[in-house]
């Protein structure tokens, strides 16, 4: 099939390869006028800091950033009482006044992908649609091949490009210079583990694996301080669900697959439609919905249960349901305001239902069909907020390009989508900071190095004007649509306006522009 790429929302591999690397093109140098700094001596200004920990905003504060690391965060008074300069942090070599600005840490995504060609043949489109929303790290399940990743990697943490740091997954037996075969038994997995961490991946995505191959890659991957995440694919879960593979150690579960099945009431495999074909993908993504009344219900004993276990096994879920969000209003997601300035033609057209692109599925999309995703999400949501609530860890993530789903775009759907959820916008962010920074570091091992404002960590940042806790929507590239009560007219207002990214300064609004002319000229 021409365009079926088998890497998320639910596809086994069908080939060798997850990507073609013959047109995705490498990101370009940054050039001179993109970003500014790092700087001896960065001070930003007067500015409300929401510290990605779940605690309330605080400020005015100054913030002192020496070369890519935040060397201090000074409170200098109190909301609308001027400040005084005297105790004030000095000696900037650069200023950034924020007062008046709320600053977050650089935003995590853990599930992203920058292939493939045929969508955007440049991975700078998606480099800077992550940037120009406050993504300053994504996690590669995979971004693409071992060695263009690996490459792009090192650029991106020498900040020779414009693009969010990379965190390298791959998924088992990927590797274009891996000579060993399909990955089919408990010992080649462990051999394929060793071969990876040599190259430099960092953790593994699994598909459709037999149990014995799973736990041996999952004991080999820790071994070797990678970590772990599972798109449990529909044909794999009749073997192993969400809490089989929590017990085999797995880190995190992508998605929501094998969660609703380790919840059945009366059914043990999910009970298909007898014309069900998996590789039709209106019936694959369309009767996952259907099985939103057939688990034991919130607050039972096996629900409660499930919660328990998940946290004896500080277990991850990292659920993208912006990834399926059509699914229960496609006419909201087709027509997003975003799609006219910042969709390319060519994913534009990936996206236009077909039989052959991935996640192009809607053919004959019903209102039945969106009756049962809404019902669904509502059961998902509440499993979520239960799990936040008991202390389990819920992180953002968008797997963009897909559904019409857009890079950073989605990511910040995603962010509302957990408020829906029942998640205080604090508890958002996070999940979007902290806790995903927590998924990263943790398998190696380390503390974490970025995802909250603190001393020591890395400067990666985000400034807004507008404030995210009253309104995630002002985190979106395109802002909000607000009243001016002194014009009568309603304006756009939000958007982030600077990402600083290893204590370089990045003009959010120029890199927004960046990618309109990308659109413009393809």
């Amino acid at each position: 099939m021409k365009y079926l790429l088998t890497f998320c929302l639910g596809l086994i591999f069908l080939s060798s390869s997850v990507f073609s690397q013959v047109k995705l093109n490498p990101a370009p140098d940054r050039r001179a006028d993109e970003g500014e700094g790092p700087y001896d001596r960065l001070i930003i200004r007067g500015a409300i800091v929401i510290d990605g920990t779940g605690a309330p905003p605080a400020g005015p504060a100054d913030i002192v950033i020496e070369g890519n690391k935040i060397v201090e965060i000074r409170q200098v008074g109190v909301p609308n009482v001027p400040i005084e300069d005297q105790g004030r942090p000095q000696g900037a070599t650069k200023e950034i006044d924020a007062h008046g600005s709320y600053i977050l840490p650089g935003f995590i995504n853990l599930h992203a992908h920058v292939g493939g060609a045929e969508k955007s043949p440049n991975s700078e489109y998606p480099y800077k649609l992550w940037m120009a929303n406050g993504i300053t790290t994504i996690r590669g399940v995979p971004a693409a091949n071992v060695a263009w990743t690996q490459s792009e990697k090192k650029r991106s943490a020498s900040n020779e490009i414009v693009a969010p740091r990379i965190v390298a997954f791959h998924t088992l037996g990927q590797g274009e210079d891996w000579k060993g075969g399909p990955v089919y038994t408990p010992e080649k997995a462990q051999e394929w583990v060793q071969w990876a961490a040599a190259q430099g991946v960092e953790g593994i995505k699994f598909f459709n694996h037999d149990p014995a191959v799973l736990k041996a890659a999952i004991d080999a991957a820790h071994e070797n301080n990678m970590g772990t995440v599972a798109h449990i694919a529909q044909p794999m879960v009749a073997q192993t669900n969400a809490l089989d593979a929590a017990r085999m150690g797995l880190d995190v579960l992508t998605h929501y697959y094998g969660l609703f099945e380790a919840l059945y009431k009366d059914e043990d495999v999910q009970h298909w439609p007898a014309e069900f074909n998996y590789n039709d993908e209106q019936h694959r993504f369309s009767q996952v919905a259907y099985q939103w009344d057939k688990i034991h219900p919130r607050g039972s004993e096996r629900w409660n249960a499930l919660i328990e276990e998940f946290l004896e096994n500080d277990f991850i879920l990292d659920p993208t349901m912006t990834a399926y969000l059509a699914g229960r209003d496609l006419m909201r997601e087709r027509n997003a305001e975003w799609h006219k300035e910042y969709t390319l033609p060519s994913l534009w057209d990936f996206y236009t239902p077909n039989r052959e692109n991935h996640g192009s599925y809607f053919y004959n999309w019903t209102s039945w069909d969106e009756t049962a995703w809404r019902n669904f999400y509502k059961v998902w949501m509440s499993f979520l907020n239960d799990y936040k609530n008991a202390g389990g860890r819920v992180t953002v993530s968008d797997d963009a390009s897909f559904i019409y789903n857009l890079w950073g775009f989605g990511y910040i759907e995603e962010m509302e989508l957990l408020q829906e959820a029942g998640f205080h916008p604090l508890e958002v962010i996070r999940g979007a900071t902290l806790h995903a920074a927590q998924a990263i570091f943790e398998p190696k091992g380390k503390p974490i190095e970025f995802g909250v404002i603190r001393p020591g960590l890395l400067a990666d940042l985000i400034i807004v004007d507008e404030n995210p806790i009253e309104n995630l929507k002002v985190l979106y590239g395109t802002g909000f649509l607000k009243l001016n009560d002194e014009t009568g007219k309603m304006e756009r207002v939000g958007g982030i306006k600077y990402t600083i990214k290893d204590g370089i300064v990045y003009d959010a609004v120029q890199l927004r522009e960046d990618i309109k002319e990308m659109v413009k000229n393809n």
